[in-house]
């Protein structure tokens, strides 16, 4: 890494997700480094040169032990969803949701690049719980995810069909 050490960012993503697997892969062979990679939270150390299968076989070796982790966290440019804990972060700061306006960022977030139709979205946030709303109540309720979020471009609005959430970073 040109500007900073693989042992900062390990400490500083594994503060943020325990749970995420992190594999170094470093030309740094020495026992010290190696050493280093563990106590600050690497789940594998992979030194260069190395063979493809070799580190495939390890990828998939990690991913059976940590289980399916990608699904846990779902993301839009600077806006993460965590699954287990039913969080929402903005630029790493927790962003308090109500109930519906979280239901409604995971349901985007979950078909990120595709357009989700208003019905869809009252049918899912809403009518599964036996609320059943009203048009205006999406629309409110979207001003308001986006007022928390800090006007995301992210999250698009398909005039008169809905919404949809799309990477811009």
């Amino acid at each position: 890494m040109p500007d900073g050490r693989g042992d900062e960012l390990c400490q500083w993503t594994r503060a943020r997700w325990k749970d995420l697997p992190i594999i170094f892969l470093t030309v740094r062979d020495d026992p010290g480094d190696v050493v280093s990679g563990f106590q600050n939270g690497a789940d594998d150390y992979v030194t260069k040169p190395f063979d493809l299968d070799v580190l495939y076989s390890r990828v998939l070796a990690l991913l059976r032990r940590t289980g399916d982790v990608a699904k846990e966290y779902l993301y839009c440019d600077q806006i993460m969803l965590d699954r287990r804990r039913t969080q929402v972060t903005l630029d790493g700061e927790e962003v308090p949701l109500s109930p519906s306006e979280y239901e409604l960022l995971y349901l985007l977030i979950k078909n990120k690049g595709r357009t989700v139709s208003r019905e869809a979205i009252l049918q899912h946030v809403w009518d599964e719980n036996g609320n059943f709303v009203n048009d205006n109540t999406l629309t409110v309720t979207m001003k308001r995810l986006r007022e928390k979020l800090r006007q995301p471009e992210c999250i698009k609005t398909v005039r008169s069909i809905g919404y949809r959430m799309e990477d811009t970073l």
